[in-house]
């Protein structure tokens, strides 16, 4: 090295970065390089498995349920989409979404359905606080919306 060596320890105005760890300081190289690229693979490393959990957590909660399904139908980026099904029926759109580190759970109405789904807040919470309970308590509330 030409200037020699510089501990960042040692030289007080050093630019620290966000929790001064190789892992932050070569997510800042990536970005630097190609923030499209950084973030689709930054995505993937610490979002997707997040997603991933939520689908696991809302078919667990109906797992025991011969009754009761709840099938994915799909998404984009951040969130999966689910059909409730009851009696084999199609009864309501469950949908999972992760935003900011808040994991989001909405109902609403799906095609081809006899049952109206009243309108109502997302629930959500922060993800390390996100559990089967959680999940069970939130399918629950949520399913409180569907009507006759």
């Amino acid at each position: 090295m030409v200037d020699g060596p510089v501990s960042p320890a040692a030289n007080e105005t050093a630019t620290a970065f966000a929790g001064d760890t190789l892992r932050d300081a070569l997510d800042l190289l990536s970005h630097k390089i190609d923030a499209g690229n950084f973030e689709r693979m930054r995505w993937a490393r610490d979002e997707a498995p997040k997603l991933a959990r939520l689908v696991e957590l809302v078919k667990g909660a109906v797992a025991d349920r011969d009754d009761v399904e709840i099938n994915e139908e799909g998404g984009e980026g951040n969130t999966k989409r689910f059909v409730i099904k009851v009696h084999g029926q199609r009864i309501a759109q469950l949908a999972v979404a992760l935003d900011k580190g808040r994991a989001i759970a909405a109902i609403g109405p799906v095609e081809r359905s006899a049952y109206s789904v009243a309108q109502g807040q997302p629930i959500h919470a922060m993800f390390e606080e996100v559990d089967d309970v959680w999940m069970a308590r939130t399918i629950a509330k949520l399913s409180e919306r569907i009507g006759g």
